[in-house]
């Protein structure tokens, strides 16, 4: 068969659970390098996408995450997580913010899976540790914590 020399080449898609095996990152060819931005892009929406994660950051990351919504500014999606990354791998530090009523074991596990799973399949690289801290529990009944609706001035 013959390839048509007119047609684009193709775009290379996220990885697939069986690719993660070999990495084409580091190459007799050059090498490609990931910036932890991308990384921490990639772990902290993963993590939000399981259920029971009800935020992400602690005390003071989710209060400044409050600030900026009230000016206007995009959700940061990188508020909560740290990582260290390497030429092969990665390393995830998480904060979270779970709903009152899951069970943390398996959130856990869950958000570590999926977290895992998105960065090795996307950037190729070896995850060594997800390391997951609960820094507080959203009891039902909650204003959001980026809840941004005014209060009635104390005086006039």
């Amino acid at each position: 068969m013959v390839k048509d020399s007119q047609q684009a080449p193709a775009i290379p898609r996220a990885r697939t659970q069986n690719d993660h095996g070999s990495s084409s990152l580091v190459t007799d060819k050059g090498t490609t390098t990931i910036n932890n931005d991308v990384v921490s892009k990639i772990a902290g929406l993963s993590a939000r996408e399981v259920d029971g994660v009800y935020d992400m950051g602690g005390g003071a990351a989710r209060a400044l995450g409050t600030v900026r919504g009230m000016v206007g500014a995009d959700k940061n999606a990188t508020q909560g997580v740290s990582v260290e990354v390497g030429e092969r791998q990665a390393a995830v530090d998480l904060d979270l913010v779970v709903e009152y009523g899951t069970a943390i074991p398996d959130l856990a596990a869950a958000v570590r899976t999926n977290v895992i799973s998105a960065i090795e399949r996307m950037c190729g690289l070896e995850v060594t540790e997800v390391n997951i801290k609960i820094d507080d529990v959203h009891l039902p009944g909650q204003p959001k914590s980026d809840d941004t609706r005014q209060q009635e001035p104390r005086v006039q």
